[in-house]
């Protein structure tokens, strides 16, 4: 077999600056989120310079919490590597650290601004979930966050075209498009969330469907892992993460419904 040309990770340089792939896939989910949650609010009568506010905030914070979390649990390379925790752009972001520092962010946002998180967490939840499925292309430029090895048989065999195919040859072997799988999985919950915040549910529960779908399909996704970040030497922290959010979700709905805390819609005005 002859050498297979991987993409390069290296999108274009602009003299000394360097500009990568996965920042590019990064922050092109992050720029369609925020346009489509600022139509979003817009709709439901909500000042558009609060959801740019929040952003301001909750952006940054969020990047800064999801290398946290991976570094946290790679401290022993870390440790000896302490450069490489500025490396972002080598990959190493973990979506959990991610999503808890932007929720840590909305609730002290809406706090201070008088207005409810619910809300806000309503009509940013389809816009995370897409901005999570442009993301994982990033991984598939910098060929990780990739499943078990496989067959090229078996890549050809989901009708795969040849640049993915391709990209998945890391040495000397090929290896399951995780990055897909899960890419995929958060598209269709993308455009499961854009229509069920169309039907009379309560405040709050787009986003908590949306802890759900995707933390279900970050579940099965993650077992077939090979880089996942682990707690013990068997149990994925991921993983474990996935069914407590579920579970915590789950909770969450039947709870406020039975206190009547859930009453209103995500999209009144109120």
């Amino acid at each position: 077999m002859g050498d297979i040309e991987s993409i390069d990770r290296i999108a274009f340089e602009l003299g000394p600056i360097t500009i990568y792939w996965y920042g590019i896939f990064i922050g092109s989910g992050m720029l369609l989120g925020w346009i489509l949650a600022a139509r979003e609010s817009k709709k439901v009568g909500m000042e558009k310079e609060i959801l740019s506010d929040l952003l301001l905030w909750a952006i940054p914070i969020s990047i800064i919490c999801a290398r946290l979390y991976y570094v946290i649990f790679k401290w022993e390379y870390y440790i000896k590597n302490p450069v490489d925790i500025l490396a972002i752009w080598e990959g190493g972001i973990a979506i959990h650290g991610g999503l808890l520092g932007a929720v840590i962010t909305a609730v002290i946002f809406s706090r201070k601004q008088g207005i409810s998180f619910w809300r806000l967490a309503d009509i940013a939840a389809p816009s995370i979930i897409l901005g999570q499925a442009i993301g994982r292309w990033g991984n598939f430029i910098n060929q990780e966050a990739h499943g078990g090895e496989v067959s090229r048989s078996f890549l050809e065999s989901l009708l795969l075209p040849d640049f993915i195919i391709n990209q998945m040859y890391i040495e000397g072997a090929y290896y399951h498009p995780t990055f897909l799988y899960e890419s995929l999985w958060n598209i269709l919950g993308f455009v499961l969330l854009i229509f069920i915040r169309r039907l009379p549910i309560k405040r709050g529960e787009v986003f908590l469907s949306y802890i759900i779908w995707y933390s279900v399909g970050r579940y099965f996704v993650e077992g077939l892992r090979t880089d996942s970040l682990m707690l013990t030497e068997s149990v994925k922290i991921a993983q474990v993460m996935s069914l407590t959010l579920i579970a915590a979700a789950v909770l969450v709905i039947v709870l406020r419904r039975r206190l009547g805390k859930a009453v209103l819609r995500y999209a009144d005005r109120n």
